[in-house]
């Protein structure tokens, strides 16, 4: 068995544009996923990640560009692309005046699988996603994340090959976010090729192999989470002092050394380039101690997507100042 990703890609995006009026939702996207891997797409509200999925699965059509998955195009196949993908939207698409067991059950219908099968199929899922017992109560009475967690069933009950997941832990508590990543990590180790997106930067550090960063309807940079955080610098060194006599000292003797070297007199702090990591830190400290300065707090900070994010577009992954997104939304609906 090869690693991951061996097998070439499940995922080709060349070129995807799509305009609504003045507003550029994707203005000339490339995308490539490898099959069975997890690739993220981060970016900012209003930055094309929902309208990538909409035309990834055939429920926008792109102005111009191509795609394809599983080896489909995405507007020439689509009838066929559509039994062999799943989707779940931001937003859970089950009716909760159905129960768990009718409202997987009806999607199995709804693919064709007949009676028997979706009933099978629709209790294999329960018990695969721990709703076995709310699984013939209805919907209404379910958890936010009971709501997710038979949302994602709802997109497995055809197996497929390809999932894509639009923010899957949007709204949800941190306990119900990392059963849901649990559940994510079994499909993908089973060979399913996920496509994410995601404001939580967390999410795409714990989930994704490669992150792909997407802003203004591109993608703006690319790589696994390591080779992103490597682009934006090196770890750092933070530093409190207990008294300004003692920032002076320390920044004087620190100077001597750091090429980079930061002061905040009003928290009486020190940042510095950490290029040896904690050997830094460690030869920091004792040069410290010679001039009997004691840091009252000294920590070795890594770069974070965060630090990724802000680097490469100037704004948080919350900012709500663009809107290509919603135009997609509210021209078509809700997903499975």
């Amino acid at each position: 068995m090869g690693r991951r990703g061996d097998s070439g890609p499940a995922i080709v995006a060349t070129g995807l544009v799509k305009h609504y009026g003045d507003v550029h939702a994707l203005d000339g996207l490339d995308l490539e996923v490898q099959e069975g891997t997890v690739m993220a797409l981060l970016g900012p509200n209003g930055a094309g990640k929902t309208t990538t999925i909409r035309v990834l699965t055939t429920l926008l059509t792109a102005d111009a560009g191509t795609a394809t998955v599983a080896g489909l195009d995405v507007v020439r196949d689509a009838a066929e692309l559509r039994s062999r993908i799943g989707v779940s939207g931001q937003y859970s698409a089950v009716d909760e005046y159905l129960t768990g067991f009718e409202n997987l059950d009806m999607v199995g219908r709804l693919y064709h699988l007949g009676a028997k099968r979706s009933a099978a199929r629709a209790r294999e899922l329960l018990e695969r996603f721990d709703l076995v017992e709310a699984g013939d109560r209805p919907v209404k009475g379910y958890s936010g994340g009971m709501r997710r967690r038979l949302d994602l069933a709802g997109a497995l009950v055809a197996d497929p090959p390809v999932l894509f997941l639009d923010e899957p832990t949007t709204g949800l508590d941190p306990r119900a976010r990392i059963e849901l990543w649990s559940v994510i990590d079994e499909l993908v180790a089973a060979g399913t090729t996920l496509l994410l997106t995601t404001q939580y930067l967390e999410e795409a550090d714990r989930l994704a192999d490669r992150i792909a960063v997407i802003d203004h309807g591109v993608v703006i940079e690319r790589g696994t989470a390591d080779d992103l955080k490597s682009r934006v610098g090196g770890a750092r060194i933070d530093l409190t002092l207990g008294s300004d006599d003692d920032l002076r000292t320390a920044a004087e003797v620190l100077g001597r050394t750091a090429g980079d070297l930061s002061t905040d007199p009003s928290s009486r702090r020190i940042t510095m380039p950490a290029s040896d990591g904690a050997i830094t830190l460690s030869d920091a400290l004792l040069a410290l101690r010679e001039r009997d300065v004691i840091p009252t707090d000294a920590s070795l900070a890594k770069p974070s997507l965060d630090d990724v994010f802000l680097t490469l577009t100037g704004r948080a992954t919350a900012d709500d100042t663009a809107d290509s997104d919603a135009a997609a939304s509210a021209s078509t609906g809700s997903v499975r």
